[in-house]
């Protein structure tokens, strides 16, 4: 068996600095969501999904693709939304066995409602730490992670 290609000391920095940095940014977000609109971050991330798509609706299958979640935890998210009206449940007319999450005019309202706050925390916590020349190549990198990673599922 080969000899595992270990990480040199640069390598290992940056990889614990991402997930130092992930974990809070992680952790500030899903607070201040929680604080000011009583939403988990996975619960905006399904209202943001919503609101970006035709009609403000989605299959469950393709949101769950979108919001990068297991059917499950989509799911139960959704279940969290209905319940406090900012989401609802349909039958897809063209087939039946498919399920349809819908952003009400409540979901609209909250959303509209939160989402300052969360761009500017986001600015605040992310973008203004960089430059522009930073940034540009930190978006560069992250892309290609993730076209990488998307690759392999």
């Amino acid at each position: 068996m080969a000899e595992p290609k270990w990480l040199d000391a640069r390598e290992l920095e940056a990889w614990q600095g991402w997930l130092e940095v992930s974990t809070m940014l992680n952790r500030r977000v899903e607070q201040q969501l929680k604080d000011e609109a009583g939403l988990s971050h996975p619960q905006f991330e399904v209202l943001t999904r919503l609101s970006a798509a035709p009609g403000g609706e989605l299959r469950m299958t393709e949101l769950a693709g979108a919001a990068l979640t297991s059917k499950s935890g989509l799911t139960y998210q959704v279940a969290q939304l209905e319940k406090t009206g900012l989401v609802r449940r349909r039958t897809c007319e063209s087939d039946e066995r498919g399920i349809i999450a819908c952003l009400t005019e409540e979901g609209w309202r909250k959303l509209r409602e939160s989402a300052p706050g969360h761009a500017a925390l986001v600015r605040d916590l992310f973008l203004d730490g960089l430059t522009r020349k930073q940034f540009t190549a930190f978006a560069e990198g992250i892309e290609a992670v993730r076209l990488r990673l998307r690759c392999q599922e």
